[in-house]
């Protein structure tokens, strides 16, 4: 008869592959297999708990959807700085791009929100290949000023071309919509919105499988070489230039969805540096770390918020203005220390917690 340790090594520890078509899986290990079921199975209970009446209300599910849509974007910004080395600080710019044209397509022209929102990224994505154009004689340092000029025409256009953006003002959206399902809750649009970010997942995984996302590593690792071995660089950094702003468009889509409205404020150059420290954070060139990245970025200003929030209520009204500086200053101190302690990001951690369960109890038990 198996031990306990036995039996789950066997389970969920071995890593183990009988035929090819294993070995190409995303879910490669039962090990991961089981724990993405777990996954599911927590969100569905979570999802039937809110419904009932219990556990997350409408506020929990907006940062949730808040941290969704932010993971559609960095998961993009990924695929270009972490997997192709092509660093960006436009990422923003592209989903303005993406929240105007849905806004515009949505309001003056009725169309529905799942169509708008990728007709928002192909236009991403056409400003991705213009964008992408300067990385045939430049890269690095001088790459990321390119895009941020691009960051720069696009905060002054959306501002001073208000014919079109109207402005400061914005466009106002109406209630999102799944052809003809309202989405009013905020539960409601956190189960599309996750249906979308499993979906750009599984493309944005599939992609570094394939070929393109050999050549992408490869021009990363040497540029040089990779020519040398016969890959067009130039087109496949056009192409990462423009399947980032493609994700990126379809994030600005679904964050003026979720807002109700596409203002320029949401676009500025500022959001490209935050979501660009989600990608450093979570782990440049892992798509797992994105998540990582991108909760950690997330969560910890509203958990600052919080304990500030608190903190007024117990002993004094004005200590939220007395602390506000304070509060800026922990959170980029955390960035910080992430940087300096664990240069390759949330996923190294994540990585070693992961390598430790994978062999418990008894490491030199395997199939």
């Amino acid at each position: 008869m198996r031990t306990v340790s036995e039996w789950y090594n066997s389970t969920f520890s071995s890593t183990a592959v009988f035929n090819h078509r294993e070995d190409e899986r995303i879910f490669r290990t039962r090990f991961k297999r089981t724990w993405f079921y777990i996954f599911l199975a927590v969100n569905v209970l979570v999802f039937i708990a809110s419904s009932l009446g219990f556990g997350a209300n409408e506020y929990h599910y907006f940062i949730l959807n808040l941290i969704l849509v932010n993971l559609v974007a960095v998961i993009g910004l990924n695929l270009l700085v972490g997997f192709t080395g092509l660093l960006s600080l436009g990422h923003a710019a592209f989903m303005g791009v993406g929240a105007y044209t849905s806004a515009l397509l949505i309001t003056e022209a009725g169309f529905p929100l799942v169509i708008s929102m990728i007709i928002a990224g192909l236009v991403a994505a056409m400003a991705g290949l213009i964008v992408g154009i300067p990385s045939l004689r430049i890269k690095g340092f001088y790459l990321m000023v390119a895009t941020l000029a691009f960051q720069m025409v696009i905060d002054y256009g959306v501002i001073h071309w208000e014919s079109l953006t109207r402005g400061v003002r914005g466009i106002e959206l109406p209630t999102p919509d799944f052809f003809g399902l309202a989405l009013k809750e905020q539960k409601s649009y956190f189960v599309f919105l996750f249906a979308v970010t499993i979906v750009m997942m599984w493309g944005a995984k599939n992609l570094t499988r394939s070929k393109i996302g050999r050549a992408f590593v490869a021009i990363r690792d040497n540029d040089i070489s990779a020519e040398i071995i016969g890959i067009p660089i130039f087109p496949y950094k056009l192409l990462a230039f423009s399947v980032s702003a493609f994700y990126a468009g379809v994030a600005g889509a679904l964050f003026a969805s979720l807002m109700r409205t596409a203002i320029p404020e949401d676009y500025h150059m500022m959001n490209s540096i935050m979501l660009l420290a989600m990608v450093i954070i979570g782990g440049m060139g892992r798509l797992t770390g994105s998540i990582f990245g991108v909760i950690f970025m997330t969560m910890v200003p509203v958990l600052l918020d919080n304990f500030f929030s608190y903190l007024s209520i117990v002993y004094d009204p004005n200590i939220t203005i007395m602390l506000g500086p304070a509060k800026e200053f922990v959170y980029g101190g955390l960035i910080v220390l992430f940087i300096i302690f664990e240069p390759e990001g949330m996923f190294a951690i994540w990585m070693r917690i992961r390598d430790y369960f994978r062999i418990w109890p008894l490491p030199y038990i395997s199939e």
